[in-house]
This record gives C-alpha cells, structure tokens and sequence, in this order.
C-alpha cells in the first residue's frame, strides 16, 4: 500500500515538474549558454565567444540607455503604485459608502492583459481627440497639449503612468488585507490615548503594513522588470530609444536584428537583477517572520 501510494505520488508530481522543466528550465539553462556564442537564431551551429557578449553589454550605450529606464521605472513601481494603492486603502478601510464598488472598481484594470491596458492608453494620449488632450483643451491649457508617446520627453512617463494604473488594484487589495489584519484593540488604545488619525497613522498602523509593504513593493519590482508588452504596444521603446527597457531592449537585439547570443546576455543580466530582488524579498519576508514570532 505503501508502495503504491509512492509510486502514484512520483507519477502526479513528475508530470508537472516535467512541464516545468520544459517550459522554464531548459529555455533558462539554453540562455545561459546562447549567451556565450554569436548564435543568430537560425545557423545550426554557433561560435563560441565566451564573456564577449557581456563585455558588448557593458559598452553599448543603448543598453546602458535601457539600464536607466529600467531603473526609473524600478523607483516608479515602488512610490506610485504603493502610495496610491495604500491611499485607496486607508480611505475605504473607513467604511465609506459604496466602499464595495469601489474595490471592484480600483481592481478591475489588474484583470485586463497589459496588452488591453497599452491599447486603451494609446487612446488616452492620442494628440488629436485623445482624453488627455481634450481635458487640457476644456480647461483652457491648449499649449500643454502634445503627442504624448511620440516626444522623447514625455514617451517613458506615459507609458510607466499606465503600467501604474493598473498595478494600483493589486497594490490596493494587498493593502487592504494587511488593515483588516490589524488589531482593533491597538487603534482603540493609540486613540484613547489620544492619538489623532495623524499619529495613528505613522506610528500604528504603518509600521504594522510593513509585511504587506514587502510584498507590494516586491511584486511591483518584479513585474516592472517584464513591462515589455505595454512597451511594446505603445512606444516599442521610441522615440529615439527613450522608452527602451531591459526587456524591450533584449526583444529588439535578439528577434529583430537577430543577435540571439547578444539578446541571451541581455536576457541573463535581467534574470540577475530580477534574483536579486526575489532574495532580498524572501529575506525581508524572513525577518518579518521573526519579527512577529
């Protein structure tokens, strides 16, 4: 019997792992080593070059370029979606009436692909009959009007302001179940105390959000690091490269101009950063964990 339920336990868990292995594992291991030959993505056999590619890496001035918005949109993804999503949550957590439409409201937009959401932004920002524009034109701000996505200057704020509206949801809902985990018992005693909803707030119930403040500055960070469709579908990193993203940038060296072992460094440089974060995640999470035991 035990034997049986053994062999059935190593049949159900081989099938995913096999999946798994396929789907990730092996794409994974076979950019680690792409990234070490001149492969273009079609000859059958390739060069190797060993740390040229990540030598290139370190001089080219569109990655560097790619580096530094990336890292921009990185300190995006950290203040806007927490501070707003944490704002929403305050504000609801007080019971306001329809707080239940609302929630469903901030959350809709994390249910769209951001495929739908670029799409949607596109039109936002249409220089001619697109929202944004018109509502500068009602207001009386006709000179600040101007094609969004296609000035250099104003290309990556836009599209990092419509990767935000989405993640606002989640970072909101997160928010909301660290408050609803949040001792009544303490904010009654800081307010019979005499604790005004100021003080309340910074040294209460802020410092007590601070797990659920790891997990939405993490997955912010994480998922700032693979904004590529929504770039994609807006700019494509233009004008000029000023939208270009890790991501992006790893896209257009390997499937457009076709240097797949330069874009598999590109792809592992990103796979670095991103473990980074992951590892600094787990081990705030840890720390909290001990923290709270």
């Amino acid at each position: 019997m035990a034997q049986s339920k053994r062999f059935w336990r190593i049949v159900f868990l081989s099938l995913p792992l096999l999946f798994y292995a396929v789907i990730v594992i092996i794409p994974l291991t076979s950019s680690f080593y792409y990234s070490l030959t001149n492969w273009n993505g079609f000859s059958k056999t390739s060069d190797f070059v060993g740390l040229a590619n990540f030598a290139k890496v370190s001089r080219d001035p569109l990655f560097l370029n790619a580096i530094r918005n990336t890292v921009i949109w990185m300190v995006a993804a950290i203040v806007v979606p927490s501070g707003f999503g944490l704002a929403i949550a305050l504000v609801l957590h007080q019971g306001v009436r329809g707080a239940n439409f609302f929630k469903s409201l901030f959350y809709l937009p994390i249910c769209l692909s951001l495929a739908v959401i670029g799409q949607v932004w596109i039109w936002v920002y249409h220089p001619d009959w697109g929202l944004l524009n018109e509502i500068l034109r009602l207001i009386g701000l006709q000179e600040a009007t101007k094609a969004w996505l296609a000035n250099p200057g104003t290309a990556l704020p836009a599209v990092i302001t419509a990767w935000s509206w989405q993640q606002v949801g989640l970072a909101m809902v997160i928010y909301l179940a660290g408050l609803t985990s949040i001792p009544a018992e303490l904010t009654e005693a800081a307010e019979i105390d005499g604790a005004n909803y100021r003080n309340l707030l910074r040294y209460v119930i802020i410092p007590l959000l601070s797990p659920a403040t790891v997990v939405v500055i993490a997955l912010s960070i994480i998922n700032s690091l693979k904004s590529f469709d929504i770039v994609y579908i807006m700019t494509q990193g233009g004008p000029f490269h000023k939208s270009d993203t890790l991501a992006m940038f790893m896209y257009v060296e390997s499937f457009k101009k076709y240097y797949m072992g330069y874009g598999s460094a590109i792809s592992v440089v990103l796979f670095l950063i991103a473990l980074v974060v992951i590892i600094f995640y787990f081990r705030q999470v840890q720390a909290l964990e001990h923290l709270y035991d």
